[in-house]
């Protein structure tokens, strides 16, 4: 009885979880539904008799290709639109095939569940002696192309990752003396007014007051200030003048290194 509950709740929150994975717009929430599909299969897993499986599942799956599925979003990032343009000749042609393959896998699979007698895990598995031996013999044997495909399209993301975050750098690394030599040189050496100081909020979204009154620029949250520019902005005229000057110094500022940054590279070659 217990096992029938267990399948029946974890069947609702795995399909909930892979469709979410499907039509979620942000790859975070696909790879967090992912997880979560995982997870699930891990306490079916150990529901059925196989807590080596259960096991591999988490420590393997969950805990190292979840992982690896993070870090590969975190490097490459999440914030560059997808473009619809196709690169790749054919390539929604082969998708198109691939995904009917798929189905036809999937319909060959639930039909052998379904008109098939139920085996069970430990009939299945005593033959080869054990859950162990049984799922290396299946790994190492007839699944053996499936399972090396994988892990070189693992090795390949990664490597992936690793050269599309890459950066050159054309500029030596600055130490905690030139940090700290550049402080004190520069106009600021103390540190900036935090957020809500002599301000009627206590807030990080309000910029400081001076004690004459008026508006403290090195206050602003740069962050803030660029969500501002999308219609949310300060109901006081001069506040939101502020805000738009410093926005325009920070755009001037970035341009400025991005210059530099190309000056250095063309000395470079």
């Amino acid at each position: 009885m217990g096992e029938t509950i267990t399948f029946w709740v974890l069947a609702v929150v795995s399909v909930s979880a892979a469709l979410g994975l499907v039509f979620s717009r942000k790859a975070v929430y696909s790879a967090l539904m992912l997880g979560v599909v995982m997870l699930s299969l891990a306490v079916l897993y150990a529901v059925q008799d196989a807590p080596f499986l259960a096991a591999v599942q988490i420590i393997v799956y969950t805990g190292a290709v979840m992982m690896l599925f993070l870090f590969v979003l975190m490097l490459v990032g999440v914030d560059s639109a997808d473009s619809l343009v196709e690169t790749i000749k054919g390539q929604r042609f082969w998708a198109a095939v691939a995904g009917l393959g798929f189905a036809a896998l999937l319909a060959l699979g639930v039909g052998n569940t379904v008109f098939a007698p139920a085996v069970g895990v430990g009939g299945a598995t005593q033959q080869a002696g054990g859950n162990v031996p049984a799922l290396a013999q299946l790994i190492f044997t007839r699944h053996v192309f499936a399972f090396e495909v994988t892990s070189a399209l693992l090795i390949t993301a990664a490597l992936g990752a690793m050269v599309l975050a890459h950066r050159e750098r054309v500029r030596p690394k600055a130490t905690q003396r030139d940090l700290s030599r550049a402080r004190f040189t520069g106009p600021q050496p103390s540190p900036l007014p935090g957020p809500g100081t002599y301000a009627l909020h206590n807030a990080i979204d309000m910029p400081a007051l001076l004690p004459d009154g008026s508006v403290s620029p090195k206050s602003i949250n740069r962050v803030l200030a660029r969500h501002e520019e999308d219609g949310v902005r300060p109901t006081d005229p001069a506040k939101a003048a502020l805000v738009k000057q410093v926005i325009d110094n920070d755009v001037a500022a970035e341009e400025d290194v991005v210059a530099e940054d190309a000056a250095h590279q063309e000395e470079a070659k």
